[in-house]
């Protein structure tokens, strides 16, 4: 189980940027684990004549080596004070308490100490209203009969005798998955902070939980975990440790591949799919729209290339009520975690959602949306793409304003796609 362990040296630096480290900075192990992180595209390192060269990619966060502690921190679309009320959005947990309250901001702890410090008011709420217990069953063997008498083991273990008594007893206990899974992120938690007053916290709630083997288990018994009435209230605690356990990967949002670096790195492309997914699923309820897969009767195909069948499919597609009665149309929707308010879209990109508004949508103009950060104020320009004969389709390109809140954004893209 990992502890608090104090850090030689911190590196800091931003999305896409890159630092340089002495070979002696990097242990062996520290480089089998950048590998496996380079592996799944989180950063690039190199080696040279003089040391490591490191490059984030779209990534923030914090990564705990042997020698050194790398702070990844927010530069391109997500403020860092916006980057927790965002993520809480696409998580759909409670949104972070105030930042009088708790000093919610992006300091040079980064974001791991926000995540955990979210994990912390959950885990603090629920030790206030009492966590949650359950029986438990154990084999014991006692003096009098207490539960169930175990009488294969009474008849092979004591021949008959009845001085003491194998058992099966069942006590309602705080030692379960439900509780288990929190001891085990908030120790997680604690070995990623760097603020010593944060870390006295985890420290001290810490000892209220239960605490699972390993960081494995406790994650496996969070995807097997079913919310009832009974435990309701830990869904939000739940979903921030499911956060700290995978280092970064959430169900339904990134993939864990298994690496065992000890950190909090979060893909930003994946965040802003889950983003845009979720803001357009909400702009287009009001209207009768919803989002519908984009694969089976609704996917484009690729057949008679050699080797498997490939298919094209949009990030997002939206059903949305047509001209006439009981009509429906589609619209394509992509999420581009790209810098489109500085510079034009690129040719791959036009070309794939032509695809798409091809064949998806209907109409003698075909529609299709790319939705992009833009950090200030939201934008919006029409590419209209015509050919020697006809219009070949038209692409709204819709920039999301990251430094407001994500409801006053919804709204925002409610209007644009009506």
């Amino acid at each position: 189980m990992p502890e608090r362990t104090e850090i030689h040296h911190e590196i800091r630096l931003g999305e896409y940027e890159s630092t340089r480290l002495d070979w002696e900075q990097l242990t062996p192990r520290d480089v089998d684990r950048l590998r496996a992180l380079q592996a799944g595209g989180g950063l690039t390192l190199d080696a040279d004549r003089s040391g490591w060269r490191l490059k984030a990619d779209a990534t923030v966060g914090v990564l705990v080596l042997d020698r050194v502690r790398l702070v990844v921190e927010p530069k391109f679309a997500i403020p860092g004070e916006r980057l927790m009320s965002w993520l809480a959005y696409v998580l759909d947990a409670p949104a972070p308490v105030p930042a009088a309250a708790r000093r919610w901001a992006t300091g040079p702890e980064g974001y791991a100490d926000l995540v955990a410090a979210a994990l912390l008011e959950q885990c603090e709420k629920l030790v206030r209203d009492g966590l949650r217990r359950d029986y438990v069953r154990h084999e014991s063997v006692e003096p009098v009969l207490r539960g169930r008498l175990d009488f294969a083991a009474q008849a092979t273990r004591r021949y008959g005798q009845l001085d003491h008594l194998h058992v099966h007893t069942f006590d309602r206990e705080t030692d379960i998955w439900d509780n288990r899974v929190l001891g085990t992120a908030l120790q997680v938690a604690l070995a990623l902070t760097a603020r010593s007053d944060l870390a006295r916290e985890l420290h001290g709630v810490t000892g209220a939980f239960p605490h699972a083997a390993t960081p494995g288990a406790a994650l496996r018994a969070l995807d097997r975990m079913r919310y009832t009435r009974l435990n309701a209230r830990y869904r939000p605690a739940h979903t921030w440790a499911r956060l700290l356990l995978r280092g970064g990967g959430v169900t339904d949002l990134l993939t864990d591949h298994g690496t065992t670096a000890e950190g909090l790195l979060l893909p930003m492309p994946a965040l802003w799919e889950a983003v845009v997914r979720r803001l357009a699923t909400q702009a287009v309820g009001p209207c009768g729209g919803h989002t519908v897969p984009s694969s089976g009767d609704n996917g484009i195909t690729v057949r008679g290339d050699l080797g498997n069948t490939s298919t094209f499919r949009p990030d997002i597609l939206l059903s949305l009520p047509g001209d006439g009665p009981g009509r429906r149309t589609l619209l394509p929707v992509d999420a581009k975690y790209k810098r489109y308010d500085r510079h034009g879209v690129s040719a791959a990109d036009i070309h794939q959602l032509l695809t798409y508004s091809a064949g998806c949508t209907s109409g003698d103009v075909p529609n299709a949306v790319i939705v992009h950060p833009r950090p200030g104020a939201p934008t919006r320009r029409v590419l209209r793409i015509d050919g020697p004969r006809r219009g070949l389709g038209t692409i709204h390109v819709l920039g999301i304003d990251t430094e407001a809140p994500p409801h006053e954004e919804a709204a925002r893209l409610r209007t644009a796609l009506s």
